[in-house]
C-alpha cells in the first residue's frame, strides 16, 4: 500500500503533461492515494518514456488498451472505495462516468491539491524575464 488514502488515481497522460512539475505531482498524490498510475491511448513507449524521464513510478499504466478498456480493467484490479480518473476534455468526462470513475478535470484537481500547471509556471517564468534589464551588456 502506498498511500494511507482508499483511492485509485489514474492520470491522462495529457492531464499530467499540463503539470509543472509531474514527478512531484504523483509523489503528492501517493501521500493520499493507494495506486497511482497513467492512463492514455498512446503508444506504450510514449507513456514509458515520459514516466521515465519524469522519474514516475506507476502501479499501473494503460499498455497496449485503449483508455477506456484500460479504466475497466484497472477498476477491476485495484479494488478501492474511488477511482479517480484526471484528464482534460469532455472525452475523458464522458470516459470516466462510462466506466463508472469519478472525473476531475486537471485544472481542478491542480487549484485543489495546489499543484502549478505548466502554462502557469511558464507565465512566472516570463513576468521574471521582463524584469530583467535590456541595456545590460
Amino acid at each position: 500500500m502506498n498511500g494511507s488514502g482508499e483511492m485509485t488515481l489514474a492520470f491522462e497522460l495529457s492531464a499530467l503533461e499540463e503539470t509543472a512539475t509531474p514527478e512531484a505531482v504523483f509523489d503528492d498524490a501517493r501521500r493520499w492515494s493507494q495506486y497511482v498510475g497513467v492512463v492514455s491511448d498512446k503508444p506504450t513507449y510514449v507513456v514509458t518514456n515520459f514516466t521515465r524521464k519524469n522519474r514516475i513510478r506507476q502501479d499501473f499504466f494503460s499498455g497496449p488498451k485503449g483508455k477506456g478498456e484500460s479504466l475497466e480493467s484497472v477498476r477491476e484490479q485495484f479494488d478501492t472505495d474511488r477511482h479517480v480518473f484526471v484528464g482534460t476534455t469532455d472525452e475523458d468526462r464522458e470516459l470516466a462516468e462510462a466506466n463508472e470513475w469519478e472525473y476531475l478535470d486537471v485544472e481542478e484537481a491542480a487549484e485543489a491539491a495546489d499543484w502549478q500547471l505548466a502554462d502557469d509556471a511558464d507565465d512566472e517564468a516570463g513576468a521574471g524575464e521582463e524584469d530583467q534589464r535590456d541595456d545590460w551588456p
